[in-house]
């Protein structure tokens, strides 16, 4: 049992280490540069967007708005709770507080980055979006993929932290939609 929770150890520490070599690759490319655009981007997923579209397409599309409403509502009553029981559990410090030298660009809500809830917003709306909107998939993915590159690029997870995010939102979603579409 010993030599087992070794191994796990083991590789748990090369996926934090291939983790913080992506995190100073990604951050490169924000050092004494402008970052107000990826600001404004990671703010899009602070969650007022969504409410706002879904209570536009729950008054102006009257064939998927109600149930685009719904099925998001249900959605984040999901996702919600169950990002803040991950982030408890985890409890895995901001690149911030363990990078020697190194400042995020943003202060983050909370102390704890596993998984970034930014992306998996953003990544239950964009599915939430292509299910009922197949058309904007086009456009809601690569938005979601953005917001959790800002998220990164503004120093406040890990890659490993959005990644684990998106898969957080995607899943929540199709949870959702099984239920409810």
């Amino acid at each position: 049992m010993l030599v087992i929770k070794r191994e796990i150890r083991m590789k748990l520490d090369k996926i934090s280490e291939v983790d913080t070599r992506l995190f100073y690759w990604f951050n490169k490319f924000t050092t004494g540069r402008n970052c107000r655009p990826i600001r404004y981007l990671s703010k899009t997923g602070d969650g007022h967007l969504y409410l706002i579209l879904g209570l536009i397409l729950f008054y102006l599309d009257s064939k998927h708005g109600q149930l685009f409403f719904y099925t998001s509502i249900m959605a984040y009553a999901f996702e919600i709770p169950l990002y803040l029981i991950l982030k408890q559990y985890f409890k895995r410090p901001r690149p911030a507080m363990t990078l020697l030298n190194y400042k995020a660009l943003i202060t983050p809500s909370d102390k704890f980055s596993l998984p970034s809830g930014h992306t998996a917003a953003a990544f239950l709306m964009a599915t939430i979006i292509g299910y009922f909107y197949p058309a904007y998939i086009m456009i809601a993915l690569p938005w979601a993929t953005l917001v959790g590159l800002s998220r990164i690029l503004l120093g406040v997870h890990y890659p490993s932290d959005v990644l684990v995010g998106a898969a957080l939102g995607v899943s929540i979603a199709a949870l959702s939609i099984a239920i409810l579409a």
